[in-house]
């Protein structure tokens, strides 16, 4: 539990520290579901982060319709629940964007990115135990960006100082779950995750 410990008090700081953060049009709406999703994503932390692992899957950041609605990386809802045995209360975020609504476990839609990445791990492994027992998936920054109109925007099309001060916080946050779960590899899920990974 000591390792699982780690990665809450990391993923709190980091919570802290990002909600200080102002972003600059065309950024509209930011989402931090270390906030509204904290019950379930604690859980996944709590359950799943407890032991060193010899893999980390690492993600970008929250799609609109996965960790954004239930604070779980990859979070395509049916498998959070159903295979990873996650469930948890999801609040409302502060500014709610009228187009990409969070609805929690009742979010009918449907994460792309985590169907085929947690679909993959449930064909490939006989249980969410054997899974995580080596393996860890987490995402690199966990806010969501969204503009006037609900498009979604990446970390990397952010201007150079936000994008920094950003980087830099998750950059350090990557590192202290490197140093909690002490994986030996690092793989990016992307090509911007891969970048990331390398630090």
């Amino acid at each position: 539990m000591a390792t699982a410990t780690h990665l809450i008090t990391s993923s709190k700081k980091l919570r802290t520290t990002l909600n200080k953060l102002k972003f600059s049009p065309p950024t509209h709406t930011v989402y931090n579901p270390l906030d509204y999703a904290w019950a379930p994503y604690q859980d996944y932390l709590k359950k799943w982060g407890n032991s060193h692992k010899k893999v980390i899957f690492l993600g970008m950041n929250p799609g609109p319709w996965g960790m954004a609605q239930v604070g779980i990386p990859f979070g395509e809802i049916s498998l959070v629940r159903d295979w990873i045995t996650i469930s948890g209360k999801v609040t409302k975020p502060k500014n709610e964007h009228p187009k990409k609504p969070v609805l929690g476990f009742d979010c009918q839609r449907s994460e792309v990115s985590g169907k085929r990445l947690w679909g993959l791990f449930s064909e490939k492994f006989p249980s969410p135990k054997a899974f995580f027992k080596e393996h860890y998936v987490a995402n690199y920054c966990p806010l969501a960006f969204l503009e006037e109109g609900g498009k979604n925007r990446t970390p990397d099309k952010l201007p150079a100082t936000e994008k920094e001060q950003l980087f830099n916080l998750c950059d350090q946050h990557l590192r202290e779950i490197v140093t909690a779960l002490k994986p030996n590899i690092v793989i990016g899920v992307g090509k911007f995750a891969e970048e990331r990974a390398k630090i």
